[in-house]
């Protein structure tokens, strides 16, 4: 690997400039550092990281092209297994799931934002985060309507949980965080 972490958020913040997009990247990675613990790969941390903070770096400037700039930029860079996870983050692209990164990035990403969203509508935002009131709201369509639920079911699949096992990981992982994602809620 020979992006760094500081290369790669400078990076994100000249394709970036919202700060919900940029937030929602540093949610992504957090979730993904802390997923390859989990999922037993503790010595990729910093390459799953990189995934999860880039995966969405072209979209707020290139739509129409996402992700195939940030994939370009990366392969360019030699980080081809970072490129190819984030070329296969939404499961409709078609692009197969080669490794256990690519699988986890799909788990990661709409649940993550879904998180944040939950946290948005309570008061002490993630820090009282359950997995009961996350799951209550995952049933419900209406809410956070852009989250595509079948891309969590997906991934969680995917890397061999159910979905509120996965949940439950993720809220704690996040917690410390609150602060720098915005995820302090409505108080």
């Amino acid at each position: 690997m020979s992006l760094s972490r500081i290369e790669a958020w400078e990076h994100l913040c000249a394709w970036t400039p919202s700060e919900a997009l940029r937030r929602h990247g540093r949610s992504v990675e957090i979730s993904m550092r802390t997923a390859a613990t989990q999922l037993g790969v503790p010595e990729e941390t910093e390459l799953w990281g990189l995934a999860g903070l880039l995966h969405d770096a072209d979209y707020e400037a290139w739509p129409e092209e996402h992700p195939k700039r940030i994939v370009a930029w990366l392969a360019e860079r030699g980080e081809k297994p970072v490129a190819h996870a984030i070329s296969a983050h939404y499961t409709k692209w078609g692009v197969p799931y080669d490794t256990l990164m690519d699988k986890a990035l799909v788990a990661c990403d709409e649940l993550t934002g879904f998180l944040g969203a939950c946290s948005m509508i309570r008061p002490e935002g993630v820090a009282t985060l359950n997995v009961k009131s996350v799951m209550k709201k995952f049933k419900d369509k209406k809410f956070a309507a852009g989250v595509e639920r079948e891309e969590v079911q997906a991934g969680c699949a995917m890397i061999g949980v159910e979905v509120r096992e996965w949940v439950e990981f993720l809220i704690p992982q996040l917690q410390p965080h609150a602060e720098e994602l915005g995820w302090v809620g409505r108080g």
